[in-house]
């Protein structure tokens, strides 16, 4: 079956039912309990948490997408089959841990097929590119499933738009927009368990078929000429800029950018007092902001486009210059104190 000509009103249908699928799935897990078995997160210095939460949410998400996908979206069975393929490699790494390499090995596999399954006619040193942009955005996904609320948002927001722009294109692609609507909407499913106090979390069965999935719809819609390259950048920005600041910060510093730590934005809010409630709400402001902003700007001359994009760049970076003068004073009011 496929929505060859997909309506708002199917689309709704889809997102609606994938909710509701991916919400019923995770409260059967804690309803049993079995959700403790496959994967629990154990509080330590680095986490923002302080009692030990069930790493879960993926069994929601995952499953339901994919499904759709398979069904709705058959154009797009490889990056339904990836995204379950990576969700059993990392579900085996939150229950077991595995090498560095061997989950890059993976995520490389992944990228790789999509690329030369689903070729785009362009220089092979922006494919290179593209490929490079689409595995960091795999691993930036798990960085910031760090905080309540924040990377189910950012889910739902980001898969939302795409629907949105894939509808409203000149030649709307139906596929697509289902594609997305079903991510969209069993991401609200699991975010309505993982809003503060959150009884869940995404874990790495969850984060990483996202991150995979924000960076493989994405390419489609630019290889079909729905969106400019930016698009995908723009509608995760402050994903993207949050993860790639501070892995930069801490590869400056000589420090081990894969290990635990608790000095992204996002978390230096939360410590410096801020509830995970207020946070997600800040956070979820600037990339609705975002979106709407990426929005107007495909109807926008390609010049006027980048304009945009290096707008919203520079406010982003002024966000990123508030929240760390922030944490300054709450660093010399520490210090101040002892």
């Amino acid at each position: 079956m496929s929505l060859s000509h997909a309506s708002w009103p199917a689309l709704a249908g889809v997102f609606v039912v994938a909710a509701i699928a991916s919400t019923a799935i995770l409260r059967v897990l804690l309803g049993t309990g079995l959700a403790w078995r496959l994967a629990t997160d154990i509080p330590n210095a680095r986490s923002l948490h302080v009692r030990p939460t069930p790493r879960v949410g993926g069994w929601g998400i995952v499953p339901v997408s994919v499904a759709a996908i398979l069904w709705l979206a058959p154009s797009m069975w490889l990056i339904a089959m990836a995204a379950a393929g990576l969700a059993a490699l990392s579900q085996i790494d939150d229950r077991r841990g595995l090498p560095a390499r061997v989950r890059f090995a993976g995520h490389l596999i992944a990228v790789a097929l999509l690329l030369l399954v689903y070729p785009a006619a362009a220089p092979w040193w922006l494919l290179a590119g593209i490929g490079f942009l689409m595995l960091w955005l795999i691993n930036l996904y798990n960085f910031m499933d760090g905080a309540d609320g924040l990377a189910g948002g950012m889910a739902l927001f980001g898969f939302g738009a795409y629907g949105i722009a894939a509808m409203t294109a000149s030649q709307p692609a139906a596929d697509l927009a289902v594609a997305a609507a079903a991510v969209a909407g069993a991401a609200l499913g699991f975010l309505l368990l993982n809003f503060h106090p959150a009884r869940l979390f995404l874990g790495d069965a969850g984060s990483i078929p996202l991150g995979f999935l924000a960076g493989a719809l994405g390419y489609w819609g630019w290889r079909s000429a729905l969106w400019p390259v930016w698009f995908p950048a723009l509608v995760f920005a402050p994903f993207i800029a949050d993860a790639s600041v501070t892995l930069l910060r801490r590869l400056l510093r000589g420090e081990r950018f894969w290990e635990a730590h608790r000095d992204h934005y996002y978390q230096r809010m939360v410590r410096s007092g801020m509830s995970h409630a207020r946070m997600a709400g800040y956070w979820y402001a600037v990339m609705l902001g975002g979106i709407m902003l990426a929005l107007w700007a495909l109807q926008r001359p390609e010049l006027q486009q980048w304009a945009i994009v290096a707008a919203w760049c520079c406010m982003l970076a002024c966000l990123g210059v508030a929240i760390d003068l922030r944490w300054r004073r709450v660093e010399a009011d520490t210090a101040s104190t002892k």
